[in-house]
């Protein structure tokens, strides 16, 4: 295996063809929606080169986009604080080899395998203002004050679409998190139990510590996924009411397919791609440990 390893052009011959793959279906992309970027172009006729023209115009006077980047900041930080916190109590839960974890690691990843249109149009039905299960639940409580129209409201509205992305991808994080829990050696947690620790400190000074890259991980794919987020707000609200819930890559959609705007849409998909590697070198910078 050394012999393999330390073998420059074996290594080359195998990454190559991976690289090439790589290469076409990701870089390649990104660099021609950098170059229709700089050009105000309808997707039909031809283009004009406008420089950064198209990068200033969204920062200075786009108020449409400046809503959806902090809305998707907006979710990026429920993704961490909420999306995450649950998903670590649950994998931590299971992993104390509760009875029926099978069970229950199957019935919480269901909803990641589901189509995200499946479970979106599932909510749209439990948020409708007239027959829809959350607010019958509060009018049979008695609560009919606290019934409205949740994705029709634009208070209420970046927060009712946040609450199904959650609910589908808490499964996947608990997943993440469990396995990484079950591969610490055993031999820890009885050297704590002899030392007196509880389970919860157990929990607290061996299990956290030790899957500590897999949460860096998890916020990584958590804020990522946050940022870029699409279908979801497309099958909900649709960005809005009144833009409420427009993210970037709906207000990108927007622009190219509908305003038929190509050079301005290819430069929000630009801004995307670069919100999510500032936010991912900034992830890495605050697991860092010497």
């Amino acid at each position: 295996m050394d012999r393999v390893l330390s073998n420059k052009k074996a290594i080359l011959f195998f990454t190559l063809p991976a690289l090439l793959w790589y290469a076409v279906i990701v870089l390649l992309p990104v660099f021609i929606s950098f170059y229709y970027s700089l050009l105000d172009w309808d997707g039909v006729g031809k283009g004009v080169f406008v420089g950064l023209e198209n990068y200033v115009t969204m920062f200075r006077d786009d108020d449409i986009f400046r809503q959806s980047l902090w809305n998707s900041i907006v979710l990026a930080i429920l993704s961490v604080f909420v999306q995450l916190p649950i998903s670590l109590v649950l994998a931590l839960f299971l992993a104390s080899n509760v009875k029926g974890n099978r069970f229950y690691r199957t019935v919480y990843f269901i909803p990641v395998v589901m189509s995200t249109v499946v479970i979106g149009q599932l909510w749209m039905k439990i948020y409708h203002p007239s027959f829809g299960l959350l607010n019958g639940v509060l009018g049979s409580l008695g609560l009919e004050a606290w019934k409205g129209e949740w994705l029709g409201n634009p208070k209420t509205a970046l927060l009712a679409t946040f609450i199904p992305i959650v609910w589908q991808f808490i499964g996947y994080h608990m997943l993440l998190l469990f396995a990484a829990a079950k591969s610490i050696p055993e031999d820890l947690y009885e050297a704590a139990r002899i030392d007196g620790a509880t389970g919860v400190k157990s929990s607290l000074y061996i299990t956290i510590p030790l899957i500590k890259p897999m949460l860096k991980l998890s916020t990584i794919f958590a804020v990522i996924g946050s940022l870029k987020t699409f279908d979801f707000i497309y099958v909900l609200t649709n960005g809005g009411p009144m833009h409420a819930t427009e993210v970037p890559s709906t207000w990108m959609f927007s622009n190219i397919f509908k305003q038929y705007q190509y050079g301005y849409g290819s430069s929000l998909a630009i801004i995307i791609i670069l919100e999510c590697l500032l936010f991912t070198v900034m992830i890495q910078k605050m697991f860092k440990t010497d």
